[in-house]
């Protein structure tokens, strides 16, 4: 029942609110009408057993060991106030079942365990589709000018980029009515329609000022995770990556392929602030910059076997040896975590900024016989030669005072460039 073990979730998953805050109100949104009217006792006796499959999972596949007699002491809160409570609220027998349960997870989790919790049905396929960065919409951002709505930013793999729209071309009509005394939020709501939705979109495309009619798609997708930002020094560029995802190892792909022909004097990777994705992102990037076919880290559970992680092999045109510096805080964890952490015990690049949210932890997401979710901690990384990442965090080798944060892109821009003349 439990073997649905959806795809690996990085790691210290976007350091969501506190789950207790975050459960209540997800199950308050979950709530449920029409519930059948059953006996007191006999719910009583549906709940406890459902309490026993949530315990169940989690005691097996949880990283850290769980004490029985912690769950018995839950049983005997939840009889004596939990349940008595939530009767007087006089809310749905799910809203019972779900709310205890988010309990009781909190209840037995690690007090510094921000990931793990218990998610109803709605709520958890919702948070499944932020943690692995999956959006459904147009994928168009931008803003209204005189003429229409002028075209920001498209998503690279939505449908409308596919069929054509670009930035700073000019949306004039949708669904064949023009955008002229459309207000922003109006033109916001037709760009975010409900999934398989369609919209016929009108626009000018800015380069050869040609009309175009497509009809486009809202459809799920995976958000683009990389992004140029300026250094202010010459020859030295930087990527800024948010969040990792499946899409970012083609987003690194087409960047480093545009920025190969300039011949950089380095590269600065600004992963602040990045609170991880798929530890496969991590991995597949990694291939870039690091010797392929070597081990690259490994995850080991308590009752998971060993799993390791190796540099992928990629074609000699997708290898650079750049000079790379990695911006680092206390808001990069995880994944990105990870490959910082590799990448300067390597003495491949050089770490700069604050210390890391030490949280290079597996996370998973199991599925309740209800249709519920249970998001759990599940390994914890470890360094090829056994050593496991701190929980302390990744420290960096040049750390930064938060003051000069804004100012930390040019500086790492700079080092690289002093150290290309032969100067450090």
């Amino acid at each position: 029942m439990y073997s649905i073990f959806r795809f690996l979730i990085c790691l210290c998953c976007l350091f969501l609110l506190p789950v207790s805050g975050h459960s209540a109100d997800a199950v308050s949104a979950s709530k449920p009408e029409g519930d059948k009217p059953e006996t007191a006792s006999h719910l009583h006796d549906e709940y406890l057993k459902y309490f026993e499959e949530v315990y169940k999972v989690m005691d097996e596949h949880y990283f850290f060991e769980l004490q029985r007699s912690d769950y018995e002491r839950f049983i005997r809160e939840f009889e004596g106030k939990i349940y008595p409570s939530l009767l007087m609220e006089k809310k749905s027998n799910d809203y019972v079942r779900w709310r205890s349960a988010a309990y009781l997870v909190d209840f037995l989790k690690q007090p510094d365990d921000l990931f793990s919790r218990f998610l109803p049905p709605k709520p958890a396929e919702k948070f499944a589709k932020e943690v692995y960065g999956q959006k459904i919409d147009l994928g168009i951002t931008g803003h209204m000018i005189e003429a229409g709505f002028s075209v920001d930013f498209i998503e690279p793999r939505s449908d409308a980029y596919e069929k054509g729209l670009r930035e700073n071309d000019l949306i004039v009509r949708m669904d064949g009515e023009p955008l002229a005394g459309w207000g922003e939020e109006k033109v916001k709501d037709k760009l975010n329609p409900l999934a398989g939705s369609r919209v016929g979109i009108d626009f000018f495309d800015a380069i050869q000022h040609k009309p175009h009619e497509i009809e486009v798609e809202s459809r799920e997708y995976f958000k683009q995770t990389v992004f140029q930002k300026p250094t202010g020094v010459r020859d030295v560029y930087c990527l800024e990556i948010p969040k990792f995802n499946q899409g970012t190892p083609e987003d690194m792909t087409r960047f480093l392929a545009m920025l190969a022909p300039k011949n950089p004097r380095g590269l600065v990777l600004d992963l602040r602030g990045n609170p991880g994705g798929p530890p496969l992102a991590a991995r597949a990037i990694s291939g870039f910059f690091l010797p392929n076919g070597e081990s690259l880290v490994y995850f080991e559970g308590r009752h998971r076997p060993r799993a390791d992680l190796d540099i992928p092999v990629l074609p000699p045109a997708f290898r650079f040896d750049w000079p790379l510096v990695i911006l680092v805080d206390s808001g990069t964890g995880s994944a990105s975590e990870l490959f910082s952490g590799v990448m300067q015990d390597r003495k491949r690049a050089v770490v700069m900024g604050d210390k890391t949210a030490g949280q290079v932890l597996l996370k998973s997401m199991f599925d309740m016989s209800d249709g519920s979710s249970m998001a759990l901690v599940t390994a914890r990384g470890h360094f090829p030669d056994g050593r496991p990442f701190p929980f302390d965090g990744v420290r960096p080798d040049e750390n930064i005072p938060a003051e000069k944060k804004d100012q930390l892109v040019t500086m790492a821009a700079q080092y690289i460039y002093v150290k290309s003349l032969g100067k450090i």
